[in-house]
């Protein structure tokens, strides 16, 4: 079904249309609502945890100086929100094992 490495959203709703057995049209609404939860929930300053698959968390980054590696000039990166993703103890363990 995939024809490329990268899964995107529309493969995740295809897989869920077969696998489910429902229509296309319920499948999108499931995800985009997942989504929406997911992102709502993020930026009302909440992490999310799914239970065997991994945690999502906003953090905010510091401004810091950089470096332009081709000039070497020294720049500053302004602070930021980053959304970070940490996998589960147990998936991460099966992910180990896999190799």
């Amino acid at each position: 079904m995939l024809e490329s490495m990268n899964m995107v959203k529309v493969d995740i709703i295809r897989t869920l249309e077969l696998k489910v057995q429902i229509p296309f049209g319920e499948s999108e609404k499931l995800i985009n609502t997942l989504i929406d939860l997911v992102k709502d929930k993020l930026m009302s300053g909440e992490s999310v945890m799914i239970s065997g698959f991994g945690r999502f968390e906003l953090k905010d980054k510091a401004p810091r100086s950089g470096r332009n590696p081709k000039t070497k000039e020294i720049h500053q990166i302004d602070a930021r929100r980053v959304v970070t993703f940490h996998p589960s103890r147990v998936w991460k363990e099966q992910l180990i094992s896999s190799n």
